[in-house]
């Protein structure tokens, strides 16, 4: 049974191997999870699942192949005596609580007649005193009034209820959902070229132990500079208009990137890269960067980055003057060429959903310009991008 749950789990995109499919079946040997549904769907979803991003498509496989076992704990409660049960149940209510529930003649009658009215009733019901729906004094519905009974759906007003049946939709996990700054760091780690420069602060335990054996027994220290990331990288944010929603996830993005990157640069532009940018936007007007001398200040080993909308005129790209702040002697697409003469490696980041860019002419006009090197804010997307960059 287990072999399909795991064909079935790689049908469904999750990255399983024997490996963990090993592990799942040692823990049920050893009785990690026995006798309950729960359990083992906790715990075969810990060995078979190593990214919180596939939550969701186990999720599928498991429900699919395991749907006819769902009443599994059902089975096993009916094992159990009902005194038992009953004892155990009872010794979680309060005074209160007995009272209310025995007003009804006993839980059990109380969901009997829950279960009677709800076949009987045809028709969604608003008012009133006997039928499952919304308002009045029914004893089974949502946002009325009743001193006991069973509650229908989210949160009522009066918030009176001996029992609560509800229905509750949560967003599933993935990979295209936008990030977090953890997230985020762990999808830029990806682009990593790990050197040792500078003072020799670190002990090299490998060498130390080699030298002092090679200098018969006597302690021979060996120092090495730290490790760190070695990789150069050039940032450019797009800021105000209709990037304002995005702040949040660019302001995330940012702060991962300077914990990552040791040599880390950033500018701002406004919708697309003209002669100048940025470093602070409140003296953008008058502290101004020629592109050209960022060009040869930063060299070539650079992976440059730029995160923005793209949304924005067409004109703004392909027409010198279509700036919408300044006359522009030369075309926005002019200057991103020569950007793109000088750094090998150049991408997009896009916070606009990967599915919407079809409706933009100008996301499509920067998406040819970078030779489809264009990455949506996602985990995935994040990925690619960075993937790209290391090769």
């Amino acid at each position: 049974m287990l072999i399909n749950f795991f064909l079935g789990l790689k049908d469904a995109g999750v990255p399983v191997t024997p490996r963990e499919l090993l592990d799942l079946l040692e823990g049920l040997k050893r009785h990690v999870a026995f006798g309950s549904m729960d359990e083992f769907y906790y715990f075969s979803r810990t060995c078979m699942v190593k990214d919180e991003k596939y939550f969701d498509r186990f999720d599928r496989a498991f429900g699919l192949h395991f749907k006819e076992l769902e009443a599994l704990d059902d089975i096993i409660q009916a094992m159990i005596p009902d005194d038992w049960l009953r004892s155990e149940f009872m010794k979680n209510l309060s005074e209160e609580d007995k009272a209310k529930i025995e007003s009804l003649g006993g839980l059990e009658k109380l969901i009997e007649e829950f279960k009677k009215r709800l076949e009987e009733q045809k028709k969604r019901h608003q008012g009133g005193n006997k039928w499952i729906g919304t308002g009045g004094t029914s004893p089974f519905g949502q946002e009325g009034y009743h001193p006991e009974g069973i509650r229908v759906g989210p949160n009522g007003r009066n918030k009176k209820a001996v029992k609560v049946w509800d229905k509750r939709d949560f967003k599933n996990l993935d990979d295209s959902v936008e990030l977090g700054t953890r997230n985020i760091k762990i999808a830029l780690r990806r682009l990593r070229k790990f050197a040792r420069t500078g003072a020799a602060d670190e002990l090299d335990l490998d060498d130390t132990i080699s030298s002092t054996a090679r200098n018969a027994g006597l302690l021979d220290i060996k120092m090495v500079p730290e490790r760190h990331n070695a990789v150069k990288v050039l940032l450019f944010f797009d800021v105000g208009g209709s990037m304002d929603p995005h702040v949040k996830v660019c302001e995330e993005l940012f702060s991962a990137a300077r914990t990552e990157f040791k040599h880390m640069e950033y500018y701002y532009f406004h919708n697309f890269i003209y002669e100048s940018v940025w470093r602070n936007n409140f003296r953008r007007h008058n502290e101004r960067t020629p592109l050209l001398d960022v060009m040869h200040k930063y060299s070539h080993d650079y992976k440059v980055v730029f995160v923005g909308d793209a949304s924005m005129s067409p004109y703004e790209i392909v027409q010198p003057g279509g700036s919408v702040e300044h006359w522009n002697e030369e075309a926005g697409e002019l200057w991103m060429r020569r950007l793109k003469d000088v750094y090998n490696k150049v991408i997009w980041i896009n916070p606009t959903p990967e599915d919407e860019w079809q409706y933009t002419q100008s996301i499509a006009i920067t998406h040819k310009l970078l030779e489809g090197h264009m990455y949506p804010l996602t985990l995935k997307g994040l990925e690619e991008g960075m993937s790209y960059l290391s090769k």
